[in-house]
């Protein structure tokens, strides 16, 4: 619940930030659009005004500079009574006062707001404005003196009403608003479904990735859009598989180190059964002492084996955890190849394998650790006898390769298939199952292959035989000439 009251918060926030985003938009674009309108028609009923006052101004200047005929006062009377546009815009003539002595409308004025013809008495050019409320109606008026001395008329003023310039930008801010709505509702549409169909894969996923960690390892997402969450599917999907193939091996690993183990302890125990009877009845006869013989070697052999395998955990161990260390010195890599040989000379020949060694004449000094580079050439060495049959031949090579000494075994047993070849050196994984090892001995062998700086590599098919070539650098070893070197000396274990 927790989880769930998390992701819908997350999508809750996200929402709220969107939508609290485009609200202050859309309300700075209204609050703004708002003003320029209220801006732009007012400004055009100043123009208005400003206009029709500068047209009775140009018709006033005839009578102060003498021009016109007739009385000034009689003029500006007839003018102000049939003045045409007084449904729309009213006009006054005012005395010295401010106050209006003639209206267009008729209206008797006993009292007038007088700031806009004191402005005109004070500004340069006689002209004067003023905003405000008359007659309980908003109106904007424009005050101009009179060119004309002597006269018991001082200025006119033109007022006209706001009521429907306000009406107007009302209205169109309502438009404006109205879409501002719809924006803010599509907007909110869109974020909706939007983080619907966000939140329903990220629920999958977090659902599946519960399941997974649960153990349910057969748990996969369909993917079902091609951008980042279709990737993140995928990747949860491919961890499943991994995990699912780890899950596999370690099962296979840990079946097969049971196996292992039964196999050497059951020998133990019955040799031991066997013996424990061996001499009860007296002296043991020479069958008994044979039996004796055969038993303790028996056992021998399953304790060193014993012992392997739990050596071989114990650097895996090391290894998973990081604590696989070499102990580098200076090391004569042809003994440690000589003396993992050795070691199987005897198990070859009773196995009916022939291993024959291309011993070169010499190689240089190279610095490495030589006890795991003799468990790396031991284990190599076992996998290639284990996976050949009787009549079989394993043949082992080393040679200087620039910088490098390369040592090769090959055999020509039951191969690899291809699809298990890319895996061979994974932790736990066994290509066949029907041959004993744990699975692990390669990986570990390819750790310390790659802490020497050099590289291990299989090549194989199947029905015709495995090669590993494991490739190490010559550090801080002497150089040689090659051209130098004798053919190699063969040796050859030959089974008859």
């Amino acid at each position: 619940m927790k989880r769930k009251k998390h992701i819908r918060g997350i999508a809750r926030q996200w929402m709220l930030n969107s939508f609290g985003i485009v609200l202050m938009v859309l309300l700075v674009v209204v609050v703004g659009s708002a003003l320029m309108l209220r801006e732009y028609y007012y400004g055009s009923a100043r123009q208005v005004l400003l206009s029709r006052s500068d047209y009775v101004y140009r018709v006033m200047e005839g009578y102060a500079d003498g021009s016109a005929t007739g009385s000034f006062d009689s003029e500006m009377k007839s003018y102000v009574a049939s003045y045409s546009d007084k449904n729309m815009i009213e006009l006054m003539a005012l005395d010295s006062d401010g106050v209006p002595r003639l209206t267009s409308s008729g209206f008797a004025y006993k009292s007038a707001n007088a700031s806009d013809f004191e402005e005109a008495l004070s500004s340069s050019d006689g002209i004067g404005w003023w905003t405000g409320e008359m007659n309980g109606q908003k109106v904007m008026a424009v005050c101009r003196l009179v060119p004309v001395l002597n006269s018991r008329y001082s200025a006119f003023r033109f007022v006209v009403s706001l009521e429907m310039v306000d009406r107007t930008v009302l209205s169109l801010i309502l438009m404006i608003g109205a879409a501002g709505a719809v924006v803010l509702f599509g907007v909110y549409l869109t974020g909706v479904t939007f983080t619907q169909s966000l939140m329903r894969p990220i629920r999958e996923i977090g659902a599946a990735a519960r399941r997974i960690a649960g153990g349910d390892f057969k748990t996969r997402i369909s993917r079902q859009a091609d951008d980042e969450l279709g990737e993140l599917c995928a990747m949860v999907n491919s961890m499943a598989d991994e995990l699912e193939t780890t899950e596999r091996l370690k099962n296979d690993f840990i079946s097969s180190v049971s196996h292992e183990l039964r196999t050497p302890l059951t020998a133990i125990q019955g040799w031991a059964e066997t013996l424990q009877d061996v001499g009860k009845s007296g002296e043991p006869t020479l069958e008994e002492q044979r039996l004796v013989q055969s038993g303790m070697r028996v056992i021998l052999d399953e304790t060193q084996r014993l012992s392997g395998m739990v050596e071989e955990l114990l650097d895996f161990s090391r290894m998973q955890s990081g604590r696989l260390r070499m102990n580098m010195e200076k090391m004569d890599v042809l003994a440690e190849l000589e003396e993992a040989v050795l070691i199987y000379e005897e198990k070859a020949r009773r196995e009916n394998i022939l291993l024959r060694y291309n011993e070169p004449e010499t190689i240089p000094v190279m610095v490495g650790d030589r006890t795991r580079l003799r468990q790396v050439f031991i284990n190599v060495i076992d996998n290639a006898l284990k996976y050949s049959d009787a009549g079989g031949e394993v043949r082992i090579s080393a040679s200087v390769r620039g910088d490098s000494v390369l040592i090769s075994v090959s055999d020509d047993g039951i191969g690899i298939a291809p699809e298990d070849l890319e895996r061979v050196k994974m932790r736990f994984y066994k290509g066949n199952y029907s041959r004993r090892g744990s699975g692990i001995g390669l990986a570990v062998a390819d750790e310390i292959v790659t802490q020497h700086g050099g590289s291990l590599t299989l090549t194989s098919a199947l029905g015709v035989g495995t090669t590993v070539q494991i490739m190490l650098p010559l550090g801080g070893a002497e150089t040689t000439n090659d051209a130098g070197q004798s053919e190699n000396e063969q040796k050859i274990i030959n089974i008859e």
